[in-house]
C-alpha cells in the first residue's frame, strides 16, 4: 500500500507539473511591454536608456559588474579585472592590462580580437556625435588641456592648431579649416594637426599578443566603470564588419570624415553585429524588437530561445497583456502599482536603489532673442530680465518654496527620497546629513523681498515654466511651485507649459527656458559623473545655464569637480564630494525634488531576474520561465 501511495504521488506531481506548464504562455519567450522606443542600435550613438536596452542584448564589454553590485566587476570580453594585486593596474593607476578572450564569435561568425578592442575604443572617441557619450572616453584618453579633462577630439585639434581657449570649441567646423561645405581640410597643415590628434588618442593603445594594454595620459579613477557592460560607448564592434558597412576604416588620415555624422547618415544606426547573447530577428521600428538566442555565445547559449521588447503606450493595453500572460514584464507608472500588486500571478518589487536624480533648473543667462517664455524681459511684474536667476536671493526664495515632502508623497506615493545635492544616494561621497532646503514660505517670502532691494517683492514677475510633453511627474512638480508662488505673492506668476521633447532639446540647448525640469540617469556610478554634469563650467547641464554660471563655475567648481579625478584616494575624493554638495546647497543651484526608487513587475513564472542599477532595463540572458 505504501508503495502504490508513492506511485500516486510521483504521477500526481507530474500532471500536476503539466498542468502548470500548460498556464506558462509562451514558455520559450520572455515578453517586455514598455514606452520607447529606441534611437539607435550604434553605441556610438546611443545615450538613452531605449537604446541602451537592446544593446545590453547585443553587444559585451571588457568587463561586467558582479550580479546587483555596482562597485564589484567580473570578467567579459576581457578573462581578467585590471587590478593592483595582480599587476594588470600599473604605473599610477595609470595602465591597465587586459587579456581578451579567445575563441569569442561575432554574430556573423567573426572571431573576435585584440584590434577589434582598439578600434571600437578609438572610433567611440572619434564618432563624437552632438550631445553623444564619447565624452566618457575622450576624458580619460586624452591629456588635459589647461588643467581640465577634455570632452571632444575638437578640443584636441584646436590645440594641435595652437587656438587661444581651445576647450571652447565644440565641432570641426567652428575651426575653420574644411573648405565650404565639406569635411576636406583646406591645407595640409590643417590636416596633419587632424592626424596628430587621433596619433594622441592611439599612442594610448598596445597590443601584445592577446593583451591590449591602456597607458592614460593621466589617472582616471572611474576608468574600468566606464568600461563595463552596461556603457554603450564602450562596447565592442567587430572592425572588419563595421568597415564592410561604410563605417570607419580605422585610419588616422580621414577619421574626419566619419565625426559627428547625422543620425540618418549613421551606417550602424539600424544594424548589429555583437557578441553578445541575442541577435535581432526582426526589428519593426516604433513597434517590437524580436530577439532570437545566439547559440556560438561565450558564456553558453541562453535559457531562453526568443526575447521580445513591444512599445505599447497605453497602460490599460499594457496590463491587460500582463493579466493575460501575453507579457512576462510591463513598465507601470507609479501611480498605477496599485492595480497590479494584489493579483496572486504577478511580482512586484519595490524601494530598489537608483543612481538617478530628478531636479528643476534655474538658466542664469536667458536667451531673450524672440523670447516669449520670459514676458517682456523686465522687472516690471510681465516678465523678468534675462539674468534673474543670476540672483542669489532669488534662486534661495525658490529654494524654500518648493514643497518637497508633499512632492514625493502625491507624486511619488513617498517611493523617492529628497536628495541634498548632484551627490546622490549610492555615490561614494553621498552625506544624508548635509543640510537640504525644505519647504519654508516665511524664509521664501524674507529672500523675494531682498531681491532686487525689494522691488521684486513689489513689482512680482511672470515667466514660462517648461517639461517634456507626457511627463505627468515634472508637470506635477513645476505646477506645485506655480502655485505656492502665487499663493507667496500674487504678483507672482508662473505660466507651466509642455513641450514635444524635441522642441524641449532645441530650446533648452539654445538656452530660452528660464526654469525647466529634467534629470540625470548615471552614465557609471561615480560622483565625478554627476558633479561633471551639473557643476562644470563645461558640464552637460553647466554649460547651458549662461555665461554667469560658467563664469561663476570656473572659480568655484571647476577645480573642486577636476580633483573628483586627480585624487585617488577614495576618503578623500569622498571628502571632495561632500564639499561640492555643500558649495551647491550655499549657492542654490538647483532645487533637488527626487531621487525615485526603482521598483519591478514580472509574472511569477518569470525566474532570473535581477536588480542593478546601472543596467539599462533587463537582462535576458538572466531570465527563464
Amino acid at each position: 500500500m505504501k508503495k502504490l501511495l508513492v506511485v500516486l504521488a510521483a504521477v500526481s506531481m507530474v500532471f500536476f507539473s503539466i498542468g502548470m506548464a500548460q498556464n506558462v504562455v509562451n514558455p520559450d519567450t520572455i515578453v517586455e511591454e514598455t514606452i520607447g522606443p529606441i534611437d539607435s542600435l550604434d553605441p556610438a550613438w546611443a545615450y538613452d536608456t531605449a537604446s541602451g536596452e537592446v544593446i545590453w542584448q547585443l553587444y559585451d564589454n571588457l568587463v561586467q559588474y558582479d550580479g546587483t553590485s555596482t562597485t564589484k566587476f567580473l570578467p567579459m570580453l576581457s578573462t581578467n579585472v585590471p587590478s593592483l594585486s595582480d599587476g594588470t593596474i600599473l604605473d599610477n593607476g595609470t595602465t591597465y592590462v587586459f587579456h581578451i578572450r579567445q575563441g569569442v564569435y561575432f554574430h556573423n561568425g567573426d572571431i573576435l580580437t585584440p584590434q577589434d578592442v582598439v578600434y571600437s575604443l578609438e572610433r567611440a572617441v572619434i564618432f563624437d556625435r552632438s550631445g553623444g557619450p564619447s565624452w566618457m572616453l575622450a576624458g580619460p584618453l586624452f591629456p588635459m588641456i589647461d588643467g581640465q579633462y577634455v570632452t571632444s577630439i575638437v578640443q584636441v585639434v584646436a590645440k594641435e592648431l595652437g587656438l587661444s581657449n581651445p576647450l571652447n570649441y565644440t565641432s570641426l567646423s567652428s575651426l575653420g579649416i574644411f573648405a565650404t561645405g565639406t569635411k576636406n581640410p583646406l591645407n595640409d597643415k590643417y590636416k596633419q594637426a587632424l592626424i596628430n590628434a587621433f596619433d594622441l588618442l592611439a599612442k594610448d593603445f598596445e597590443i601584445k599578443g592577446n593583451d591590449v594594454i591602456i597607458h592614460l595620459p593621466q589617472t582616471y579613477p572611474p576608468f574600468l566603470e566606464i568600461l563595463a557592460h552596461g556603457s554603450n560607448i564602450s562596447a565592442i564592434l567587430d572592425e572588419k564588419w563595421a568597415a564592410e558597412h561604410n563605417a570607419w576604416d580605422g585610419k588616422a588620415d580621414d577619421w574626419w570624415y566619419y565625426h559627428n555624422p547625422t543620425h540618418s547618415e549613421d551606417p550602424l544606426l539600424s544594424i548589429e553585429n555583437g557578441t553578445g547573447p541575442y541577435t535581432i530577428q526582426y526589428w519593426t521600428p516604433n513597434r517590437e524588437i524580436v530577439f532570437v538566442r545566439f547559440d556560438k555565445y561565450w558564456a553558453g547559449p541562453a535559457p531562453t530561445k526568443y526575447a521580445v521588447i513591444k512599445y505599447v503606450s497605453e497602460f490599460t493595453t499594457r496590463l491587460l497583456d500582463l493579466q493575460s500572460g501575453q507579457a512576462d514584464t510591463i513598465y507601470v507608472p507609479v501611480q498605477y502599482l496599485q492595480e497590479v500588486e494584489n493579483n496572486k500571478d504577478i511580482r512586484v518589487i519595490k524601494n530598489l536603489p537608483t543612481l538617478e536624480v530628478d531636479n528643476i533648473y534655474f538658466t542664469w543667462n536667458i536667451n531673450a532673442q524672440g523670447n516669449a517664455y520670459i514676458g517682456s524681459g523686465k522687472l516690471d511684474g510681465n516678465g523678468i530680465p534675462p539674468d534673474f536667476f543670476s540672483n542669489l536671493d532669488v534662486r534661495k526664495g525658490f529654494e524654500y518654496l518648493f514643497p518637497y515632502t508633499q512632492y514625493i508623497q502625491q507624486a511619488w506615493n513617498g517611493m523617492a527620497i529628497q536628495p541634498n545635492s548632484a551627490i546622490i544616494e549610492g555615490l561614494p561621497g553621498y552625506d544624508p546629513n548635509l543640510p537640504k532646503y525644505e519647504q519654508n514660505l516665511q524664509k521664501a517670502a524674507e529672500y523675494f523681498k531682498k531681491a532686487y532691494n525689494g522691488q521684486l517683492w513689489q513689482k512680482g514677475f511672470k515667466f514660462t515654466a517648461v517639461y517634456n510633453t507626457g511627463n505627468s511627474i515634472r508637470e506635477l512638480a513645476l505646477q506645485a511651485l506655480a502655485n505656492y508662488a502665487r499663493i507667496l505673492n500674487p504678483k507672482f506668476q508662473i505660466n507651466v507649459v509642455g513641450e514635444l521633447w524635441s522642441s524641449f532639446l532645441s530650446d533648452y540647448i539654445a538656452g530660452r527656458l528660464p526654469m525647466y525640469m529634467m534629470g540625470w540617469l548615471a552614465d557609471y556610478p561615480d560622483p565625478y559623473d554627476f558633479a561633471q554634469a551639473y557643476y562644470s563650467s563645461s558640464g552637460a547641464y553647466g554649460a547651458t545655464l549662461g555665461a554667469s554660471y560658467t563664469a561663476w563655475a570656473k572659480t568655484h567648481m571647476d577645480p573642486l569637480v577636476n580633483s573628483l579625478m586627480t585624487t585617488i584616494d577614495p576618503a578623500q575624493r569622498a571628502q571632495i564630494a561632500k564639499k561640492i554638495a555643500e558649495v551647491d546647497h550655499e549657492n542654490a543651484l538647483y532645487i533637488w525634488t527626487d531621487q525615485p526608487e526603482g521598483y519591478w513587475v514580472e509574472r511569477t513564472w518569470v525566474k532570473g531576474w535581477y536588480w542593478n542599477a546601472m543596467r539599462p532595463g533587463i537582462d535576458f540572458y538572466s531570465l527563464s520561465k
